[in-house]
């Protein structure tokens, strides 16, 4: 059995004759925290939206828990146990807190009229037993005295907040996260960096875009460094952070 989790190979996306993503290998291994950094037009969020099944690659492959998933689609791999953040929260915003988690679990029972006129119980049981799920997930994430709060009324950080709240609904095995501290206060983003901490000692695998480099070297186990398409340092963070091809990637070299 493979001690990974999630292994990329040799992953390319061409746009024309761009190479946005060009033979990036890596591996998450099951139980840790990975990060993914990279100056801006590195290539790490095309790389993130192959993994997760929101682009189709030029060649390489994907496997998860060693399943070949390249090119299945985001919705799919949902049902799978991967699940993905946004960096802009899709929250509906006309629904509470409570509501927007509770609508994430599908084919439940109350969807179907028959049900909802022939088999209240079932319905009233089902739904109480996903709304108890919510509370918990809105207590983990210390939104529970927003629970009744429009989803459109909270601040951004709070959307982001909501947003790994409804992938927890699902129980997924990797959390792949997009940028889940853009836009938010210092105070609030030390908030979920100690969530994503929490969630990765309870057995969830993460899988981590950020821009923040220092965040990323306080909790990653792993940090992979891109640039220009391709993998230019992978390793743990002290490594990475005194590797010299990242510091040139982001400060230039000493010729320049």
């Amino acid at each position: 059995m493979s001690e990974n989790i999630l292994e990329i190979n040799n992953l390319s996306k061409y746009f024309g004759g761009l190479a946005a993503v060009s033979h990036c290998s890596l591996k998450v291994k099951k139980g840790t925290i990975t990060g993914i950094i990279g100056p801006n037009g590195s290539g790490k969020t095309t790389l993130f939206n192959l993994i997760a099944g929101n682009l189709k690659s030029s060649s390489g492959n994907v496997l998860f828990n060693n399943a070949d998933i390249t090119d299945v689609p985001s919705y799919e791999l949902f049902s799978k146990g991967l699940l993905r953040t946004f960096q802009i929260a899709h929250e509906f915003t006309n629904l509470s807190v409570l509501e927007n988690l509770m609508m994430v679990p599908g084919n439940q029972s109350g969807e179907k009229l028959m049900n909802a006129l022939l088999k209240p119980s079932l319905v009233a049981k089902e739904e109480s037993q996903i709304k108890e799920k919510a509370m918990e997930v809105v207590e983990f994430l210390n939104l529970a005295h927003l629970k009744n709060e429009l989803a459109g009324n909270l601040s951004g950080g709070q959307k982001k907040l909501l947003e790994l709240g409804r992938s927890l609904m699902k129980d997924p095995e990797i959390l792949l996260l997009d940028e889940p501290l853009a836009g938010v206060n210092p105070k609030l983003a030390d908030n979920i960096l100690e969530i994503i901490s929490n969630l990765n000692a309870k057995g969830i695998n993460i899988l981590m875009v950020e821009h923040n480099i220092n965040a990323v070297m306080k909790i990653s186990d792993r940090v992979v460094v891109m640039a220009e398409g391709k993998i230019i340092s992978d390793g743990k963070p002290d490594f990475v952070r005194s590797d010299k091809k990242v510091i040139e990637a982001y400060l230039g070299s000493s010729d320049e």
